[in-house]
């Protein structure tokens, strides 16, 4: 073989070499921009299954971090009000608990009447119609949460059945 044939056979290589590196590397940026957009509808999902939401409560706002113990709950619905207790844990530091239902129950039209913090903090809320109690107690691996929902004793029968 002479110098001629060896030097085709080199720049053959090269050039079949460099056309397959130039597609494997379009390949990988075609995957790169897969996982940007996978990862882009990842996050929006996290963040719509981490926005709080309503259980049977239907002005009681709760993190989704929070999962009920349906064991411990008992809550009762009528077409007039719902009332009872709604028991929930979860790795949730008390304190961003307390500031989370000090924000959201305002914004559902609850008034904070007052409140005891300690290693088990609980918060009183009302309206006019009901009063709410929200117990929270911090255990070694995770944060227990009740919250009571009553009727306002003060509150006459016609405006309970409003």
């Amino acid at each position: 073989m002479t110098d001629l044939g060896r030097f085709r056979i080199i720049v053959g290589i090269s050039t079949l070499l460099f056309v397959f590196m130039t597609f494997l590397g379009c390949a990988s940026l075609k995957q790169s921009e897969k996982c940007s957009e996978e990862s882009k509808t990842t996050t929006s999902k996290q963040k719509k299954e981490q926005a709080p939401l309503y259980y049977d409560f239907e002005d009681v706002l709760l993190p989704t971090a929070l999962k009920v113990d349906k064991n411990r709950s008992f809550v009762y619905q009528s077409p007039e009000f719902t009332a009872g207790v709604l028991v929930l844990t979860g790795r949730v530091e008390p304190n961003s608990l307390i500031q989370f239902f000090d924000n959201n129950m305002a914004k559902d039209n609850w008034r904070l009447v007052s409140s005891f913090k300690s290693p088990r903090t609980m918060m009183f809320f009302d309206k006019p119609t009901r009063s709410c109690i929200i117990n929270i107690t911090e255990g070694h691996f995770k944060t227990e949460v009740e919250i009571w929902i009553a009727p306002s004793l003060e509150t006459n029968e016609q405006e309970l059945l409003k």
